[in-house]
């Protein structure tokens, strides 16, 4: 096994399940590093044992490179595969059809990788396309664009874009829902993007009636695409939050009105929307996008998840907007 390779599947698993970010750097790190030698340097030093006298190599990522120079499946590698979280008993036959991820994070704003790394991984993964989505100005906290930042983002993704052909990222933005309704970053911006998930991030406590006319405001602007994690809810024991409470059938009612897909979010944190109110949706006649809200590469892989829980509340595929080619033609 390629050493630089081993590492960084690794760095997969890691993300996958959720693991802290510095610890996945750290193999990312040292794959780098085993990038920029010749191979029987790292061959030698193996043999030597003098692989961490190479900044950025420590103990377990020399013991994962040794075995890969020794054409083993490095130890470190097959406990993390053996121990794989997330284990899913549906959805197989909806996975299969997915052909991209309408949201999805880079090192723009909140997201730990660059935008070719986040690409890269969900062409491995057989994805077609991935919507770039990286928060809005009013979200500080998360590095939010601002208009001048997403201008220069959108003439970057043009032109990996002209690299990474035939897969495409789609342009698009995860803007808040602001306390009125409106949408935060500018409305010729908006009108730009191929995709704009619109959620709530501030103020998730607010009294019903107000965050059903907040909601449903935020739906109707012609520039919404898809209603991010609609209830806001955590579901960790560090991330312990409850629902935003809102008159959800008019909510939904207002997006299939408006032609706007209901996320069904595939964060194990986030789980959103809850099951009854994900079948209320297939009820009323919603679209919904399957979306992972990644921030790293290895959580590409958690669309499976939302599969799942959409197979049991009978997501019809067709319903499923990231199940087409382009999901907003």
């Amino acid at each position: 096994m390629d050493p630089a390779k081993a590492l960084r599947l690794i760095g997969f698993y890691l993300e996958r399940n959720g693991e802290p970010t510095y610890k996945v750097q750290a193999f990312r790190k040292a794959a780098a590093v085993v990038d920029e030698l010749p191979a029987e340097e790292v061959q030698a030093r193996a043999k030597r044992g003098t692989l961490t006298q190479l900044p950025g190599i420590g103990k377990s990522t020399a013991g994962v490179i040794a075995d890969a120079v020794a054409g083993r499946e490095p130890d470190y590698l097959s406990k993390l595969i053996a121990e794989a979280t997330l284990p899913v008993t549906g959805g197989q036959e909806l996975r299969a059809a997915l052909k991209g991820d309408c949201h999805v994070h880079s090192d723009w704003s909140d997201g730990g990788s660059t935008i070719r790394e986040m690409a890269e991984v969900a062409i491995e993964l057989g994805h077609e396309w991935m919507a770039l989505t990286d928060h809005s100005p009013r979200l500080t906290v998360a590095n939010g664009l601002s208009a001048q930042r997403l201008r220069k983002q959108l003439d970057v993704v043009a032109e990996l874009n002209e690299e990474l052909k035939p897969f495409r990222i789609l342009t698009g933005i995860e803007v808040d829902i602001l306390l009125d309704g409106a949408l935060d970053q500018e409305e010729e911006l908006l009108a730009r993007l191929d995709i704009v998930v619109a959620s709530v991030h501030s103020e998730l406590r607010m009294p019903s009636p107000q965050m059903t006319k907040r909601m449903i405001k935020a739906v109707s602007n012609p520039h919404t695409t898809i209603l991010g994690h609609c209830t806001g809810r955590m579901r960790t024991a560090k991330r312990n939050r409850p629902e935003s409470t809102f008159d959800a059938k008019a909510v939904f009612e207002a997006c299939r009105d408006n032609g706007v897909a209901v996320e069904i979010n595939s964060r194990p944190e986030r789980l959103d929307p809850p099951l009854r109110l994900l079948k209320l949706a297939v009820e009323i006649g919603c679209e919904f996008a399957i979306d992972t809200d990644a921030h790293a590469p290895g959580q590409l892989d958690w669309l499976s998840t939302g599969c799942e829980r959409a197979e049991k509340c009978g997501v019809p595929v067709e319903r499923v907007i990231n199940a087409r080619a382009n999901p907003v033609g």
